[in-house]
This record gives structure tokens, sequence and C-alpha cells, in this order.
């Protein structure tokens, strides 16, 4: 039985980059205090008016596909994930297929919020491990939230921000002790109502009321319990270290769901595991949703921190509410 190796890693930002100080005269009041202090976001990316999701998806891609050796038309799966798609309806993926020239790859988007990109790549892992006609699958996690915010809102606006991040998975069957190894999705259902986008679907399409209550935009409608992520990942986290037979602490990197530096280094702290294991962007980049965490695994890959040999797990979280966790040698 083949499996699923990660190739390669590509990544894109939006050029414009709006820095806290934009934030402090756009709503009247310092927030760049409160956001260097508690989440350590000091710029963020926005898509420019004509740029969109299927445009950073595209960027990412090509890198990761130049960065493996692989042509687009050898592409035989494409696997997407995000919640601000270029449509409702078509996918995303059919989009980027097109653009792309992969003419032979199936297609799908997904959407579970944040926790995506990893929920996309456990999925294209077990195609590959399950069917050997897959061979090359692409695997992208997009991000342009800063099309449905609201501009007023400064528990949303100060935060969110757009990027894309790709891996090419390829199949290899003499892959013994490398590439995907395990993984756990896990839902929390009874969050649903507490964060999301709640219009434009048949739930509540866009009328001018929705409109004019902003129901269209991301909304926060309810605080999280803050110890919620930190406990589902240090949890998810042991589980997948136990069912692949390591302890925390010889993992060489965690990539996880970059909405609150804190909560992740609790989680390492938790796992006694140094907190410079976890890469973390949002300094730089803001909170990019499925997109955080390719664009954190190609940072530490393109500093050349990510060797072969290395174990690496990705932890996502996001709205639902979805976390998944899968585990990678590499």
């Amino acid at each position: 039985m083949q499996n699923a190796l990660i190739a390669s890693v590509g990544a894109y930002a939006p050029e414009r980059v709006l820095t806290n100080e934009y934030f402090n005269q756009l709503l009247g009041e310092d927030v760049d205090t409160w956001l260097r202090e508690n989440v350590h976001i000091r710029e963020r990316r926005w898509c420019a008016p004509e740029e969109s999701t299927a445009d950073l998806c595209e960027h990412a891609a090509r890198r990761a596909l130049t960065r493996a050796g692989v042509e687009p038309a050898d592409v035989d799966l494409i696997v997407l994930a995000t919640d601000t798609p270029e449509y409702i309806s078509p996918s995303t993926a059919s989009v980027l297929q097109h653009r792309l020239g992969a003419h032979r790859a199936g297609t799908f988007d997904i959407n579970t919020a944040c926790a995506g990109f990893v929920t996309a790549l456990d999925i294209g892992a077990k195609y590959i491990r399950t069917d050997d006609h897959y061979r090359n699958v692409l695997v992208i996690g997009g991000y342009a939230m800063s099309k449905y915010l609201n501009l007023s809102d400064k528990k949303t606006v100060t935060l969110f921000a757009d990027g894309a991040g790709a891996v090419v998975l390829q199949g290899v069957s003499e892959a013994a002790n490398r590439g995907f190894l395990a993984s756990e999705l896990r839902t929390m259902g009874q969050y649903h109502d507490w964060m999301g986008i709640y219009a434009g679907g048949t739930h509540r399409p866009i009328s001018p009321e929705v409109i004019a209550h902003h129901e269209h935009q991301l909304q926060f409608v309810r605080k999280f319990p803050k110890e919620l992520n930190p406990n589902t990942w240090t949890d998810m986290a042991r589980q997948l270290c136990q069912r692949i037979g390591v302890r925390p602490a010889d993992v060489q990197h965690y990539f996880i769901t970059q909405i609150n530096i804190n909560s992740i280094w609790e989680t390492l702290d938790r796992l006694s595991v140094p907190r410079e294991r976890a890469t973390t962007i949002m300094h730089r980049y803001g909170y990019t949703g499925s997109a955080c965490i390719p664009m954190a695994f190609n940072e530490a890959w393109e500093q050349g921190r990510v060797q072969p040999g290395d174990l690496c797990l990705f932890i996502g979280s996001g709205g639902g509410l979805a976390f998944a966790a899968a585990a990678f040698r590499m």
C-alpha cells in the first residue's frame, strides 16, 4: 500500500499590508496595545478589491507544484478547504483546476471553517492510501475573510486577514514509517451558532434587512471558553502520539491554528514541549483561518527548519466547532 508524503508546500499573502495603526484610526481608539500584548498581531494582509480566494489559492498552488516538480496536468485530485469561497456554487476547486490547467484532476471544496486545511490533508492522504490511482494530490487552504468583515466591529475587523497555503501530497509505495501516520477529527456542534457568517445560505438568504443588520458578515455571537482550544489541542496531540507510539516531546514541529499565541503556548506547556517547536506567524499575517497552518508550515519549510525524518503535528480548530489533527513524518 502506498502512503502519502508531503512533497512540498507553498503559500501566498496579498500585497496590501494593514498595520494596527490603521485600525486605531479606523475605530478611533487604541487597539494596537491589546493586539500586541494579547494575540501578538502587529500587521496583516488583506486582498485588493479585485482579488479573491481563487487568486490567493492559485499563487500558493503554483508555488507548491513548482517546488514538488509536478506539472498541473499530473495532478490527480484537488481538495480545497475554505469558508470564504469564490461562489456559493460551483466549487472554488473547480475554478482553480481550470486556471492551473490541471485537466485530469478531480476537485471538491470542503468547509470545516478554520479546521479545513487539516481536514483536507486527512482526506487527501486517505485517497492516496486507499487507491493507487491517486499519486499527486493538491491540498489547499484559502481564506479571504476581509471580504466578510464589518469595518465597525472591532471584535472581528482587527483579527482576521487573508492568505492561502498549499501542499502537494505524493503517493510513495516504499515510504516506511514516513508520510501520513494518523489523524483525528472532532466536532462540538453545540457551538455552531456562536461564531460564523449566518446569512447568504438557505437559512437566511440575502435581503436588505440582512444587509442592514450585517448578518451577511462575520459575527462573534458569544465568547468561547478560553480553555476550549488548549484543552482540545492538548488532548488530540496526546491521543495521536499514543496511537503512533511516541511522546509529545518526540515531535519536532507543531503547526497549530494561529488565532491566539497564548493558547498555543499553553498547549505546548501542558505537553512539556519547548514553545519554539510551534511556528507562529500571526504577528505578520493576522489570523488567516484555513490558510494559517499551511502558511506557518511554509515559513518553517522555507527557513530550513523542517528536515527529512522530522515528525510534524498539524492541529486545527474553527467554527462549528470543528477540530482536526494529523501526524506526518517528513
